[in-house]
């Protein structure tokens, strides 16, 4: 079913004790008293081992993420969908898994294909497929890549929001793809790639069954898919039969799978759903569990409690919860933790918000440096109202631990000083009211003066979307929203559904709401693993660069790391960004996983968990 959201209703935060509540937590926490969470943050930092004797059969009980049910099935959901794809990437594997691991891009062992072989001009790539199957027997071939390639093309001619990763005049564009034998796959590109580049694109890349799906209508002929009219039509078609969730696990389209799983059951009006093993699966992994249940959940208290009352054998801890580790695992539990790779937690920035001149206030390089230094980062680390200690300090899209660092270091280039912000909107115009209402004192675009459109008595006003789950999304903006007061800035709290944001506030794919925002805050967003390019994210024409933020040294940079043939140049995109701020950065909260002792397999599938990439494949229970 298609959801056609209506206005998004306007509302002020109405909890003044609780925006107290966590100033005075954060308070305590920087002061160094109060009893903190630090006594158990190194509980659960370290990667329990593999252990015990497997035995065949059982079902694990997985929780999804609160506020994300899933209600789509087919691969490429389109932008209008608002979908949440189910089990993607246990039912179909893209052509190269995702890792994990911040030094890697792809596991190699769990993907569809060889490592690619590049020309000398890296204009030509041939893949060599590996021997896996279709739940049907049928092999999976390089037709298929071919298939999911032309099905790609269509999405994005019928709307470039309809992959998230995609910019105009890049992959998949001047990407034509042949199958010059079952097993061989040639990509000739019309523009070279950094391989690095093309490669995290390939994770992406989801294959589909070419001989099954290739139809118009349910029993209609099979088409030549290489036509883009033809190609369309079976877009159109299995979307289509997309949206009806009720028939997700009888219709037998989408029970032709090449990935350890196949869909059993789902429950249209929770979202939960069943796998059951694959028996023509032929990758890694025995899938020794019987079934696989993933249960939806709107908020991390249902999710503790289901833990606490042993229902759960796998999902996340709200880090809100860390004072639970101990009781977890006298429950029977392991818990770990750490950043994500690749990950960092924006506040999100509309640079085409028209409403009260926000466009004008924050193309300003100093508004943004001055807002960045109202966050107390090491402060929200340490407090029980936001991170409980569950959280490590970040100042870069690259995320933590990246090969791709910024040249900064660790060493933050606007860091938390309010003094230093308010010295900021001094030095530039502004009259600040500590407390009241800051307004723009001197006009104008020379030195001194507050910036191009922004007129005398200009206030800083601004209302912040924050995603109402998970709990410490809420608790910073909160905090943030506080401190900006203090200099006479209002930021005037709006709380929504992850779901709602990910579907209104995109200026890409919901541009018509452009004035209907002017910063939000939907958690983390997630870079590729080993080569986190924000390629789509940042630069002009990206369809994930939610505020529209442009800049052209910028747009050169991730140019050269998307083009280039040396991928350290990455580094220099990293630093350049994070310097010039598209987004305001917070700390990286640690992912806590949680499952049963009973459960085990490879250390490295559990914490790939870090970026909610689930191989249950490989995890049995164990004698």
């Amino acid at each position: 079913m298609t959801h056609v959201p209506g206005r998004p209703r306007r509302r002020r935060f109405t909890a003044p004790a609780a925006v107290v509540a966590v100033v005075a937590l954060l308070a305590t926490a920087c002061a160094g008293g109060g009893d903190s969470a630090k006594d158990v943050q190194g509980s659960y930092k370290t990667l329990p081992k593999e252990s015990g004797k497997p035995k065949d059969g059982g079902t694990a009980t997985v929780a999804l993420t609160p506020g994300l049910s899933p209600n789509y099935i087919y691969p490429y959901p389109p932008a209008s969908a608002n979908g949440t794809v189910i089990a993607r990437g246990q039912m179909w594997r893209s052509l190269y898994r995702p890792s994990g691991e911040g030094d890697q891009i792809a596991d190699t062992e769990l993907s569809l294909a060889e490592a690619p072989a590049y020309s000398a001009d890296r204009r030509t790539v041939t893949i060599k497929m590996k021997d896996y199957t279709w739940s049907n027997g049928r092999p999976v071939t390089a037709d298929d890549v071919v298939f999911s390639l032309a099905l790609l093309k269509a999405s994005l001619k019928e709307s470039p929001a309809n992959w998230s990763f995609y910019t105009p005049g890049q992959f998949p564009d001047g990407v034509t793809a042949k199958a010059t034998s079952a097993d061989t796959l040639t990509l000739d590109l019309k523009t070279a790639y950094n391989p690095s580049y093309l490669l995290s694109m390939l994770t992406l890349l989801y294959v589909m069954p070419s001989e099954e799906w290739n139809i118009a209508r349910t029993g209609g002929p099979h088409l030549d898919y290489s036509k883009p009219r033809n190609a369309k039509a079976i877009y159109t078609y299995l979307t289509k039969q997309s949206e009806s969730q009720s028939t997700f696990a009888d219709n037998p389209l989408w029970q032709v799978v090449n990935g350890p799983y196949r869909l059993k059951s789902f429950d249209p009006t929770t979202g939960s759903f069943s796998l059951a093993p694959n028996k023509s699966y032929k990758g890694p992994g025995d899938s020794r569990l019987g079934q696989v249940d993933f249960k939806s959940f709107t908020s991390a208290a249902a999710v503790l409690n289901q833990f606490k009352a042993g229902n759960l054998t796998v999902g996340t801890l709200d880090s809100s919860f860390i004072t639970q580790i101990d009781a977890l695992k006298k429950k029977g539990y392991h818990v770990y933790g750490a950043p994500a790779p690749a990950r960092f937690d924006p506040l999100v920035l509309n640079f085409e918000n028209t409403t009260g001149n926000f466009d004008k206030i924050i193309a300003q390089p100093y508004i943004r440096q001055a807002l960045q230094h109202l966050i107390d980062q090491q402060g929200y680390i340490k407090s029980r109202g936001v991170y409980n200690g569950a959280a490590s300090p970040n100042y870069s899209t690259a995320g933590s631990g990246s090969p791709y660092p910024p040249g900064f270091g660790d060493k933050a280039p606007h860091p938390y000083d309010p003094a230093a912000a308010e010295k900021l909107l001094a030095d530039n115009g502004w009259k600040v009211a500590r407390g009241g209402s800051t307004t723009c004192e001197r006009p104008g675009t020379a030195a001194g003066e507050c910036g191009a459109g922004i007129p005398q008595g200009q206030k800083i006003d601004f209302p912040l979307a924050s995603a109402n789950t998970p709990a410490y999304v809420g608790a910073r903006d909160i905090a943030f929203a506080s401190a900006a007061k203090k200099l006479g800035i209002k930021v005037t709290i709006v709380t929504k559904s992850l779901n709602y944001l990910y579907t209104n506030y995109g200026n890409s794919f919901a541009p018509a709401n452009k004035d209907k925002w002017a910063a939000q805050d939907y958690g983390p967003l997630y870079l590729a693993a080993g080569y986190p390019s924000s390629n789509t994210v940042f630069n002009k024409g990206g369809s994930f660069n939610l505020g529209g933020y442009r800049n052209a040294e910028v747009d050169k940079l991730i140019n050269a790391s998307t083009f280039g043939a040396d991928p350290k140049v990455l580094s220099n995109e990293v630093t350049s960004l994070s310097k010039d701020l598209p987004v305001l950065f917070f700390p990286t909260p640690h992912t806590l996983v949680v499952w049963k002792n009973t459960l085990s397999g490879p250390p490295s599938s559990f914490n790939s968990l870090l970026s909610f990439l689930y191989s249950p494949e490989l995890w049995y229970f164990r004698d």
